[in-house]
């Protein structure tokens, strides 16, 4: 096969194109690395988890939480407790809001290498959201926390020369030091909490510019469907919808999402396309009562 062509031509090559922000054309490349190595088994395992951990970096700039999930789960299944599949699909989780399963992410990371500040910073973040969200008993409903072998940690701690810097996954720095995605990630949940405080106090129009800074840095649902809603209050519908349907585009079955669109359907008088949103809504969640209410209006326009 010629040089080119190889796995770990393509694999440089992607993380060339991940570092002039081409996260698609990043994401390609490792797929086709990939592929190559499919059928080379267990020889090829450490390569193929970098692989899929590269790509998930890709989806998880995008804003494709669960393709980086998936990806990252791929990784681990490779090579057990690598630190940055777990910390991107942390990151993963907490933009879905699955903040028990990020939680354990981000504290098994720290089991592997308490000296890594995102994960600290993760379990700080997650630990808050998780007593808003359960209250004083929220640990009782965590998952349990894998215990991380003695072996794997020495394999992370220990310093490694297996692979030239110019095959390192991108967007990281070396072991032991915070991965710029997730720290990017942590950013943008800042501007978004910022954000959430301006539209308590009734500050719409601040709290759009902290989510859009906020969406500049990572793409996540909560971030579209809180901008939706502050559109909605000033009466700026298309721009609702638009927030809206990206952020269905990241979660299918996003509620809010749902929910926001139909609103700002309605307004706009476009019954029909609000209907089949509420019926959407209605087929995940049938007992939603705003969302049954909000029908009845709209087959009385």
């Amino acid at each position: 096969m010629a040089a080119g062509g190889s796995a770990s031509a393509l694999r440089r090559a992607g993380n060339e194109e991940f570092r002039r922000g081409q996260y698609g054309p990043a994401a390609q490349l490792y797929g086709r690395a990939l592929a190559l190595l499919e059928d080379a088994g267990e020889a090829a395992a450490e390569e193929r988890s970098v692989l899929l951990a590269n790509r998930a970096a890709c989806h998880l700039k995008e804003g494709a939480c669960r393709l980086c999930v998936a990806d990252c789960c791929g990784a681990l299944k490779l090579v057990p407790f690598s630190i940055k599949p777990l910390l991107r699909r942390a990151a993963a989780y907490e933009a879905l809001e699955s903040y028990q399963l990020a939680y354990v992410d981000y504290k098994t990371v720290l089991q592997i290498d308490c000296s890594i500040q995102a994960a600290h910073d993760g379990v700080n973040r997650m630990t808050k959201a998780l007593q808003e969200k359960d209250g004083v008993n929220w640990r009782e409903k965590l998952p349990p926390i894998p215990t991380v072998p003695i072996s794997a940690q020495k394999r992370w701690n220990a310093p490694s020369a297996a692979a030239p810097a110019t095959d390192a996954p991108p967007g990281s720095t070396s072991q032991g030091h915070p991965d710029q995605i997730a720290a990017g990630v942590e950013r943008a949940r800042t501007l978004k909490e910022e954000g959430n405080e301006l539209v308590k106090k009734g500050n719409h129009k601040k709290a759009i510019e902290k989510y859009t800074e906020s969406l500049k840095l990572n793409q996540e649902c909560a971030a579209y469907t809180n901008r939706a809603l502050c559109y909605l209050m000033l009466k700026q519908h298309k721009e609702a919808v638009q927030d809206c349907t990206a952020a269905l585009r990241l979660d299918p079955k996003n509620i809010k999402a749902f929910y926001r669109r139909a609103q700002a359907l309605k307004e706009l008088k476009d019954y029909k396309s609000s209907i089949a949103d509420i019926n959407s809504l209605l087929k995940i969640e049938p007992k939603n009562t705003a969302a049954l209410k909000l029908l009845q209006e709209l087959k009385r326009a």
